[in-house]
């Protein structure tokens, strides 16, 4: 495969996730000769997944707050948040005729609720611009010659490449984080699940009973933090939205401490004293079960949470115990099963344009970066911001090279 005929140069974009797909358009916008490369049989296969829930496209909250989603990145993301902020996400996305509204929670979706319509009106658009997109192409690096190779043994001569692999979670829709081999100069920080759910070592009957039950209208504290939410019980542990946004700083701790413990509150709307009144009765014949049940309302789950810590031997008052229940975690669920990707190529490897330092012409966008942010509308953000950055960053060094 040779670069399309053509009196513009030719950029190669390797990956066809949100990142790769932004980029190739912000190429192609400006009159460039784009060729976009996706292993898959098809492009945008996990942008469909998360269209699964709602497509939960960014957040409405002030951009001041917003930057701090990023954590240690923060500094590092905010000139490409503030150059593709979330209103551009949010008119990029009424251009392709797709209208957004704001949930109660302040998280921004389409309003159709999926991810299907955008993608083809996106695709369209792409076509229209004369981005060409090759699917079953597994990029396998760089030739002797500098081309791009791919296993079908063929390779393709860029002037510039977007390199938009995506990380290494839910590798059955594309991304496994093969790429890494392909840069062995190039330093990373190891690829690590985030925004995923916790092992915990439940006891056998506490499996069988509520495997797969949803903890609703819960608190949890962990680190100084606390935060309201919901959760849901599985076999091996915990996993769901409260736990996702806590996943980063729990992950840690578990690598430095070997565990982590969380408190959960489960019935946050009732203060310790209030929880005190009530279970300061005697119970007069009554279970446990029951007594829970009908004096402060909880649900079999958190009952049989309350059960699992008293049968470890907690001995703090009932009250207290329901207000701060501790549940020990010992590892994240893996890679396969996280929302998201955290580690990647280290950001001093970059420049401001997100080019490699080591490879001149080569940039990079999306998930194989070293930033992470929870669900909520932060991780499509940072993808597409960082997509048409990189797309930026090629016009830049193209116009600086050859005078465009």
């Amino acid at each position: 495969m040779s670069s399309p005929a053509s009196e513009h140069p030719h950029v190669a974009v390797i990956g066809g996730g949100p990142a790769g797909l932004m980029a190739a358009e912000t190429l192609a916008q400006a009159g460039l000769a784009v060729s976009l490369f996706e292993r898959m049989p098809s492009v945008g296969r996990k942008l469909l997944m998360a269209g699964r829930g709602g497509l939960n496209i960014t957040h409405s909250e002030p951009i001041e707050q917003f930057r701090t989603r990023y954590g240690a990145a923060t500094d590092w993301m905010a000139p490409h948040l503030a150059a593709f902020p979330p209103a551009a996400l949010i008119a990029w996305c009424a251009a392709l005729g797709q209208q957004t509204f704001i949930g109660s929670s302040g998280r921004v979706f389409p309003q159709a609720m999926k991810a299907s319509p955008l993608l083809r009106a996106w695709l369209t658009r792409l076509d229209g611009l004369g981005v060409r997109i090759a699917t079953r192409m597994d990029w396998t690096g760089w030739n002797a010659a500098g081309a791009l190779a791919f296993t079908d043994g063929s390779s393709c001569a860029a002037d510039a490449t977007v390199l938009a692999l995506g990380g290494a979670s839910w590798p059955r829709l594309g991304a496994d984080g093969g790429w890494t081999a392909l840069l062995p100069d190039i330093a990373m920080t190891p690829l690590q699940p985030a925004n995923c759910g916790f092992k915990v070592d439940w006891s056998d009957i506490f499996r069988r009973q509520h495997a797969g039950a949803p903890l609703k209208r819960i608190a949890l504290h962990f680190a100084g933090q606390t935060l309201r939410g919901e959760a849901v019980i599985t076999a091996e542990g915990i996993e769901g939205g409260a736990i996702y946004a806590l996943s980063a700083r729990l992950r840690e701790t578990i690598a430095r401490d070997g565990a982590a413990l969380l408190q959960i509150d489960l019935r946050p709307d009732l203060s310790v004293e209030e929880m005190t009144e009530r279970l300061d009765e005697p119970r007069r014949g009554a279970s446990l079960s029951n007594f829970l049940r009908k004096r402060i309302g909880l649900l079999p789950v958190a009952i049989g949470l309350v059960q699992e810590a008293l049968h470890a031997g907690d001995t703090a008052p009932l009250a207290h115990l329901v207000k701060a229940l501790p549940l020990r975690l010992t590892a994240p669920f893996g890679l396969a099963r996280a929302i998201s990707t955290a580690g990647g190529i280290a950001l001093d490897e970059l420049d401001a344009h997100l080019m490699l330092r080591r490879r001149p012409g080569v940039f990079v966008a999306g998930e194989m970066l070293d930033w992470e942010a929870p669900t909520g509308g932060y991780l499509l953000q940072g993808c597409l911001a960082t997509g048409a950055a990189a797309g930026h960053g090629v016009l830049h060094w193209l116009q600086s090279r050859q005078g465009l």
